[in-house]
């Protein structure tokens, strides 16, 4: 699973949140995706990798922009450490 970061220059209210994060979810299978317009941030967890490009596309066509992206491994981590 991976991991994507993203510093998203539009978003002004949760409405912007829930439109960037609907649009990911249309664009891509991805698990879990969250916005917040305070912090100007994006991220997503997917099972396969996305590139930055279809990424940047996909956001590109919301009418907000990314200007950074970072893509790590992702490993879910438990309470109890299994």
């Amino acid at each position: 699973m991976v991991k994507i970061t993203m510093h998203v220059e539009g978003m002004m209210c949760a409405h912007c949140e829930a439109h960037m994060n609907d649009a990911i979810k249309a664009a891509f299978d991805v698990k879990k995706v969250t916005s917040s317009h305070a912090d100007k941030m994006t991220e997503i967890i997917s099972k396969e990798p996305i590139s930055e490009e279809e990424i940047k596309n996909a956001v590109k066509e919301t009418g907000y922009s990314v200007s950074d992206i970072k893509i790590e491994e992702y490993k879910k981590f438990s309470l109890f450490g299994r």
